[in-house]
């Protein structure tokens, strides 16, 4: 999207934490005890699968790399999730911050685009590794439409950053040539590129309650555009409470879709996460 899209996006975000903050501000002028915290640390173990286009090098082709999906463990250099809440009455603001730091030196060259699409044999890789560094953040304003002692729904609207920076290097027994006879791309290389996006969402939260007891059922869904062409995430699990907060088991996914013609034609994370939600007043 050219700069003028993104300035709009980032004036949506003014503007919806604007009026979140004000919207606090007069329920705290109504309620001075009724502000409510949420601070949750949480571990997330996806799967990652990730299909990645790189502009032509200078001369040459562009590897498109499949780097999953695989198990996040070999893959994981560093990692820092955190999520949290501000709330006063029906009125809230939400934030997520998620930073992944990833290599996988098991990648293969599948192809290159030099006007068609040219398949690379798997036989001639010899070596094909990816670093990957993602941010994504979102910060959302709620305002809660239900909510009783057994369930809850609350309505979600704000913004979405996902930040990229990868590069793949690769190494093949040989250059693989053009139908015109020229080289497409060359036996060694390496090519990076990044991504910086701003997507607008809407979405929805609450819980629902299992009997009696302290078990309930969470959930989460929101999806979004901009600088993206769609992207979703959706969660559920269950949880159980306890005085100072929860203790949540959920199984969560993140998608993201930029298009087939952008550098990240599709990027999906899903696996289960755990976490601890405190609450404070």
């Amino acid at each position: 999207m050219p700069p003028v899209g993104e300035r709009n996006l980032r004036t949506l975000f003014v503007v919806l934490l604007s009026l979140s903050v004000c919207s606090l501000a007069r329920a705290a002028e109504n309620d001075q005890d009724g502000w409510q915290y949420t601070l949750t640390p949480y571990l997330w173990l996806p799967t990652i699968s990730a299909n990645l286009n790189f502009q032509p090098p200078a001369g040459g082709g562009a590897p498109s790399v499949d780097a999953g999906p695989t198990d996040w463990l070999k893959l994981l250099n560093g990692a820092a999730l955190l999520s949290g809440s501000v709330s006063n009455g029906a009125f809230s603001l939400h934030g997520d911050f998620i930073w992944l730091s990833l290599e996988s030196d098991d990648d293969k060259v599948v192809g290159v685009r030099d006007g068609v699409h040219i398949p690379v044999d798997a036989s001639l890789n010899l070596s094909t590794e990816t670093d990957f560094d993602g941010l994504s953040w979102t910060l959302a304003a709620g305002y809660m439409l239900q909510q009783t002692e057994r369930s809850s729904v609350e309505i979600l609207g704000g913004v979405r950053y996902f930040g990229m920076d990868v590069e793949t290097s690769w190494n093949l027994e040989l250059d693989i040539e053009s139908p015109n006879g020229g080289v497409a791309l060359p036996a060694q290389g390496s090519i990076g590129d990044e991504v910086k996006l701003w997507d607008g969402i809407v979405g929805v939260r609450g819980h629902v309650a299992i009997g009696d007891g302290r078990w309930y059922v969470p959930y989460y869904l929101d999806v979004g555009t901009g600088d993206t062409d769609l992207t979703w995430q959706a969660m559920t699990g269950l949880s159980y409470s306890y005085g100072w907060g929860d203790l949540m088991l959920v199984y969560r996914h993140l998608d993201y879709d930029e298009g087939a013609d952008k550098l990240l034609d599709s990027l999906a994370l899903s696996g289960p996460a755990f976490g601890a939600r405190f609450r404070f007043q």
